[in-house]
């Protein structure tokens, strides 16, 4: 029997498994990069304003650092990519290393590969399979985004490499999630190592594109982020950057193929550390045992917020020199979340983006309880005294606190950064509360989740469709001009503007009413049914 046999057939059930998230991931994808060239190159419509623009974002180290150098300030379209072409690659690398580990590792942790691999499937199909699944999803996110790039009125040779930039930079976070895939013997160690990879290039993009001139600078050719930063679209038009990154991708799939041979089924070539004999007393409960199997990812978690956080309160003092003269900013800002106040219109937009990866973060969580009990460890903590309403409870407790957690550690350390930059401390309590305002939205998003957990377990995954579909109505309602009856599907739009906007008690209530009904469905319902597979 090949080693690939049964590849199609496997590609066609991850393909129907994930019909929901890819389709969804993309869409975000290319709503958020149309919408924010469209509002980039309408801020910025003359040469001048880009020329001024360019200086200030170059010359901030902060800007370089979080999104890196504008390569051509006279090229609307090398503007309009701000912040966009780092963000589009982030998003590429992430679906793929969903994907890879999820039909990968995830499957052979489940038991259900082996199942599988008795059949007619040859050793090297479920990789095959998952790389080209995720190799498809990248094409297809290349390609819309180029699209929409276009459809903005971008020159399209240009939009086509910035579309491949992001595909190619894909396929290389598909093959790195590939070789992890073969070294650790779970999938949530397998997506926390491809994520600590994502983070390490990311910083070390970083420091090549805020270095002087000189040598450092070139340490953005050693990160993946980086290559897809010297595609310089409507600055140059590098194709040939494609050879970098498809010439890594093809080195480190021939790895995984070779690791995969060289491995027992169900075992990664990283030796598993043996834990303690005993648990402690804070394994005695569903609380402690949720907390545990989450407290690593709420680390890193809370360290990306922190480090957002500085960012954003460094970025706050440069805001009226990066907007400049040009016509309609504070409009624009405005229309995004901002209130009167320029400044305090930024901060309230960047923090409604990080409410929005808080949610991610609290949907990611919630939806652990639904891994539980489909890889039936639910059952065996629930076979002991442990009632399902504490056990949900447990999980859900975890996500809301850790939520509210991610948001304040944001909003607290923005709030020293710009207290220290304006000499007014009061700007620590004021940032904080302002990024605690987005904590009931948030919550809103973790109780969709529950809701459909409880009372129809196997759509529990549409939660992420929810706050793709949050997502898309919250930043990019306002650019597409959608109607606000649509935009208030979104428990995001009902947010006060804050900073610098006028708050009340109306909305807080209501969001966190409709949290709380939500939350309660869903335990509601996991207690009157079956447990599912």
């Amino acid at each position: 029997m090949s080693a690939a046999a049964g590849t199609p057939a496997l590609v066609r059930l991850a393909l129907r498994r994930d019909r929901i998230m890819i389709p969804a991931w993309v869409l975000v994808t290319f709503v958020l990069i149309a919408g924010s060239a469209r509002a980039t190159t309408d801020l910025y419509a003359t040469v001048g304003q880009r020329v001024r623009f360019v200086a200030t974002s170059n010359g901030t180290p902060a800007i370089v650092a979080l999104y890196g150098r504008i390569p051509d300030a006279r090229s609307p379209g090398s503007v309009a990519l701000f912040k966009i072409d780092i963000i589009g690659a982030v998003l590429a690398a992430v679906l793929s290393i969903l994907l890879v580990v999820r039909h990968t590792r995830a499957e052979e942790e489940s038991g259900r590969l082996e199942l599988v691999g008795a059949t007619g499937v040859g050793r090297r199909a479920p990789l095959t399979a998952a790389l080209l699944v995720a190799g498809g999803a990248d094409l297809a996110l290349g390609l819309l985004s180029a699209a929409g790039l276009v459809a903005v009125g971008l020159p399209v040779e240009g939009s086509l490499v910035a579309g491949t930039a992001f595909a190619t930079v894909g396929f290389a976070f598909a093959a790195i999630a590939a070789v992890v895939a073969q070294l650790t013997s779970s999938g949530r160690a397998a997506v926390g190592l491809s994520s600590a990879v994502l983070v390490a290039v990311y910083v070390v993009r970083a420091a090549g594109d805020s270095a002087d001139a000189g040598g450092a600078r070139r340490l953005t050719w050693l990160s993946p982020l980086g290559w897809g930063r010297q595609f310089r679209p409507y600055a140059g038009d590098r194709w040939w950057v494609a050879l970098v990154t498809l010439g890594f991708a093809a080195v480190m799939v021939a790895a995984a193929y070779v690791l995969v041979a060289r491995r027992d089924l169900g075992a990664g070539l990283l030796p598993d550390r043996p834990g303690p004999p005993r648990a402690g007393r804070a394994l005695a409960g569903p609380l402690g045992l949720a907390w545990r199997l989450q407290r690593t990812s709420l680390l890193w978690w809370t360290v990306a917020f922190a480090i957002l956080g500085a960012v954003l309160g460094g970025m706050a003092g440069s805001v009226s020199d990066i907007v400049g003269d040009s016509a309609g900013a504070g409009d624009l800002i405005t229309k995004l979340g901002g209130g009167e106040a320029l400044t305090d219109a930024f901060l309230s937009t960047e923090l409604s983006f990080l409410g929005i990866g808080a949610a991610v973060f609290g949907v990611q969580t919630a939806m652990r309880a639904r891994g539980e009990e489909t890889a039936g460890a639910a059952e065996l903590v629930l076979a002991a005294s442990v009632g399902r309403f504490r056990w949900l409870a447990s999980w859900l407790a975890v996500a809301l606190a850790g939520t509210a957690l991610l948001m304040a550690v944001a909003g607290v350390a923005s709030g020293l950064v710009y207290a220290g930059q304006s000499g007014d401390g009061g700007e620590t309590g004021r940032l904080a509360g302002a990024a605690l305002a987005r904590v009931p939205a948030v919550w809103v998003s973790v109780g969709v989740v529950a809701a459909a957990f409880g009372l129809l377990p196997r759509l529990a995954a549409a939660g992420w469709a929810a706050l793709a579909l949050f997502l898309v109505l919250t930043e990019g309602g306002p650019l597409l001009g959608l109607p606000q009856g649509v935009q208030d599907v979104s428990p995001f739009t009902h947010v006060p503007h804050l900073p610098g906007g006028q708050a009340s008690a109306a909305p807080f209530g209501w969001l966190f009413a409709v949290a709380v009904v939500l939350l309660a469905a869903g335990l509601a319902g996991f207690r009157r049914r079956d447990l599912t597979s």
